[in-house]
């Protein structure tokens, strides 16, 4: 048992399985009292079920830790809400909420139905707003806090999946905001871009040269919930591990920019953009380009 997290109380989404199975054990082994929410749904959302949820609570208990099972859906205020409450009505705090629940639709945009966008934002974005906004009321008065959202490498964009991406940019701009909004009430707030074996991660269409497992993303979660991390200044950002290697993301930023003489025009702009602020190059769009290159190298009759 470590003691990271001793006397904290944590509440964690998507708990159940997975790497939100992984960082409620985590916050358990390391001294924290754990509310363990989750809904119960497959990726794909199906049925909701309270077992999971408990499973992971009788876990921590036969560890010797404390935790509580919440089967509610984040997606709803209410859900949100209960969570916080539950972790003040039975422990009288709340220390950090880790934001992990999601469910996957994938579909090309322009196949994508409104029935397929709707319920992934709402388990992603929304879901994390809603713990996060009933967390921050609580931490805002303690004076301390620290709250924990998950995105994905795939904000830059994805294939098949722009329901998704567009959740996790949002994850990451709401964690920044909250990072500004809650630092003079002693509040921290980050983003984790896990890359593990997951349920979710057997479904990526190529290969991870450089992925690990739920344990590994555990560890950087609760370094991130302790003292730690707070004395060390760490918030608003957003860390990537995979296996072995962690990397912090870049913050938002302008590369280049470049002024007109007078007002600008369609004719201007095309004589001006590309020469002097050009593009930033997008790696994800190389590298399927170089994939779609190997794929017709392959179908070509040996000469």
């Amino acid at each position: 048992m470590g003691n990271f997290l001793a006397g904290k109380v944590i509440a964690v989404t998507g708990a159940g399985r997975g790497i939100g199975r992984a960082v409620a054990l985590a916050c358990a082994e390391h001294g924290a009292k754990v509310i363990v929410n989750d809904y119960g749904v497959s990726m794909e959302g199906g049925e909701p079920s309270s077992e999971v949820a408990e499973s992971v609570v009788k876990e921590i208990e036969t560890a010797g830790g404390e935790a509580v099972a919440v089967a509610d859906d984040v997606s709803t205020m209410a859900g949100g809400q209960r969570i916080v409450d539950t972790a003040l009505v039975r422990y009288g705090r709340i220390d950090g909420v880790v934001c992990v629940a999601g469910i996957l639709r994938e579909r090309m945009l322009f196949n994508m139905s409104e029935e397929e966008w709707d319920p992934v934002v709402a388990t992603h974005l929304k879901g994390t707003f809603t713990v996060f906004k009933a967390a921050a009321g609580v931490m805002r008065k303690q004076g301390s806090g620290t709250l924990v959202g998950f995105t994905s490498g795939n904000h830059q964009g994805s294939v098949a999946q722009a329901n998704y991406s567009a959740a996790k940019g949002g994850i990451i701009s709401l964690v920044r905001s909250a990072a500004l909004g809650l630092h003079k009430y002693g509040v921290t707030a980050n983003a984790v871009a896990p890359v593990a074996r997951t349920r979710m991660s057997a479904n990526v269409p190529m290969e991870l040269k450089e992925i690990g497992e739920p344990e590994d993303v555990a560890a950087l979660v609760v370094y991130l919930l302790s003292g730690q991390a707070k004395e060390a200044g760490i918030t608003g950002q957003v860390y990537t591990v995979a296996g072995p290697k962690i990397a912090v993301w870049a913050q938002p930023r302008e590369l280049r920019s470049a002024y007109a003489d007078g007002s600008w025009t369609p004719e201007k702009i095309a004589d001006f953009l590309p020469g002097s602020v050009g593009v930033d190059p997008m790696p994800m769009l190389e590298q399927l380009g170089a994939m779609s290159a190997a794929a017709a190298a392959k179908q070509r009759p040996n000469a």
